[in-house]
């Protein structure tokens, strides 16, 4: 699976299997996935909607389960594991940024990433975290008062603050335009930068994949390729 050099595999997944019920209809949102993610890469995962990409994102994030196959993160079976063991790992190891923020709105942006780091066993700074994604100066406003792109970093920065082995991201520009949605990439690659965390995010945006180590194409439940990209594209010329 061309790993990075000198990394290890965090994240190792076989057959992995997944079923839906819409209705009285059986959808196979996985059909058979194998899959190794490497420890400090970043990885897009493209595909169009109801590929399987996000299904796939959460099984990895201990969201969900798979219904057959194996998926472990180091020596940990999640395919196994129990509610409890999957919270334990979801805390511990795990920061997600989703499409859509999910900050309290009665809470300002300080608030809202502290609430995790009072939870956290090793956090980072409430301050530094907001520092890192550049709102270091907006730390005492509400989510109204922010646009779209810094309410994403909020929630970037809440996400971070635990100092995650991994930051699954779901979309994280997909209800931004394009200036604004590279603002919010410049966040994501800070944090891969400078904590040397495993990335994944997910689009349907083909030319993001141009920031990533490796670009894995999810097809109709199947990964469909893994390229590498040996020259990365500069976000400034980024464009959708």
């Amino acid at each position: 699976m061309n790993p990075p050099t000198g990394s290890d595999i965090l994240f190792r997944a076989r057959g992995l299997l997944k079923d839906y019920l819409l209705g009285d209809t059986a959808v196979q949102a996985l059909k058979g996935v194998d899959l190794d993610l490497f420890s400090g890469e970043l990885v897009v995962l493209l595909g169009p909607s109801g590929s399987g990409k996000t299904t796939l994102l959460n099984i990895l994030g201990g969201l969900d389960a798979a219904d057959a196959g194996e998926v472990f993160y180091r020596d940990h079976d999640l395919v196994q594991a129990n509610d409890a063991d999957l919270t334990r790992f979801r805390r511990q190891h795990v920061g997600f940024v989703f499409q859509f923020y999910n900050l309290i709105p009665s809470l300002t942006a300080l608030e809202n990433v502290r609430l995790v780091t009072e939870i956290s066993s090793s956090p980072m700074d409430p301050e530094d975290a907001l520092r890192m994604v550049g709102l270091e100066t907006l730390a005492d406003r509400f989510p109204s008062q922010l646009s779209g792109g810094e309410q994403q970093r909020v929630s970037i920065a809440r996400a971070i603050s635990k100092r995650p082995d991994i930051l699954l991201c779901d979309e994280p520009t997909g209800a931004l335009d394009c200036e604004t949605g590279r603002k919010v990439l410049e966040a994501i690659q800070r944090v891969h930068q400078d904590l040397g965390t495993l990335v994944v995010v997910i689009t349907h945006n083909a030319a993001i994949g141009g920031i990533a180590d490796r670009v894995v194409r999810i097809e109709n439940g199947r990964i469909g390729s893994i390229a590498i990209n040996t020259e990365k594209v500069p976000l400034q010329e980024i464009r959708w």
